[in-house]
C-alpha cells in the first residue's frame, strides 16, 4: 500500500472513532464528511443543547504535498498524537491550527 492510501485509511478510521463518540449532553448527532476526491476529513456536530442549536466542526484533516494537515482539533487526546500512534512520522504532520512561526518550534512538520 502507497503511503497516502494508507494515510487515507488511518485518517477515516480516527475520523470513524471520534464520530461514534456521543457527546454527553444535548441530542447532538456526530457526521463524518469524506471528500475523497480532494482529500478533506471532517467530523461535525449538528443538534440542540438546552433549547440551543449546536454546529460546529470537531476535527478537521487535509491531506496537502503529501502530508497531513491538522486544520481544526477539537478533541481532548489530540489527533496528532493518534495519528502518530498509528506510525505516522511527525515530519508528515501539519498543525495548520498554528501560526507558522510557532510551528518550527514544534516537533511536527512546519509545512
Amino acid at each position: 500500500m502507497d503511503k497516502l492510501a494508507k494515510y487515507r485509511q488511518i485518517i477515516q478510521q480516527v475520523v470513524t472513532s471520534h464520530a461514534q463518540i456521543k457527546p454527553a449532553y444535548g441530542e447532538i448527532e456526530r457526521q463524518t464528511i469524506f471528500d475523497l476526491q480532494h482529500d478533506h476529513y471532517q467530523v461535525v456536530n449538528t443538534g440542540w443543547e438546552n433549547r440551543r442549536r449546536v454546529y460546529g466542526c470537531l476535527i478537521h484533516l487535509d491531506i496537502r504535498d503529501h502530508k497531513i494537515w491538522i486544520q481544526y482539533d477539537g478533541t481532548e487526546v489530540g489527533v496528532a498524537n493518534e495519528l502518530v500512534g498509528y506510525g505516522i512520522p511527525k515530519q508528515d504532520i501539519v498543525l495548520a491550527y498554528q501560526p507558522p512561526y510557532m510551528r518550527r518550534l514544534t516537533e511536527f512538520a512546519v509545512g
